[in-house]
């Protein structure tokens, strides 16, 4: 049972709980930035190319048993059993990547501003000194020693 209990003890801490929201909103972001690189960036640059779609930006490197190319979509090149060297969905995962893990560093920089600005040093404590008795800190005004009650000059 103590296996249970610390199995619990596990799953109900904040940094499980906070792994798990953060993985289901890391999915979340990397589809829309797969949106954003397939259906917003990589077009307009494909147009400056010269008509270029990269997802179907591939080679065929064996012509596939059912049908010989050539095809016209990676889909087709792989319904035909074709061996492809697809570098258009590459870019894309490329392009994808360099905005997941810029999008990671600004949030981790953010993050870690915060921690300095909460970090400052605290404000200066009242001047204290030592009991020639305890050692222990106490005051500088003090005139007894709140550890050991000793009179103090």
């Amino acid at each position: 049972m103590s296996v249970l209990k610390e199995f619990k003890e596990f799953a109900v801490k904040g940094n499980v709980i906070d792994l798990a929201v953060g993985v289901v909103i890391g999915g979340a972001f990397g589809s829309i930035v797969k949106s954003l690189v397939d259906d917003v960036i990589m077009p307009p640059i494909g147009l400056l190319i010269g008509n270029v779609d990269f997802s179907n930006l591939f080679f065929v490197l064996k012509d596939g048993a059912k049908q010989a190319g050539p095809y016209v979509s990676v889909a087709a090149a792989k319904q035909a059993g074709a061996t492809t060297l697809n570098l258009g969905l590459f870019i894309n995962a490329l392009v994808s990547f360099t905005i997941v893990a810029f999008a990671i560093f600004m949030l981790v920089k953010a993050i870690n501003r915060l921690k300095r600005e909460e970090a400052a040093p605290a404000p200066a404590s009242p001047a204290t000194k030592e009991c020639r008795y305890c050692l222990s800190a106490i005051p500088e005004k003090a005139t007894r020693c709140p550890c050991c009650t000793s009179q103090l000059d």
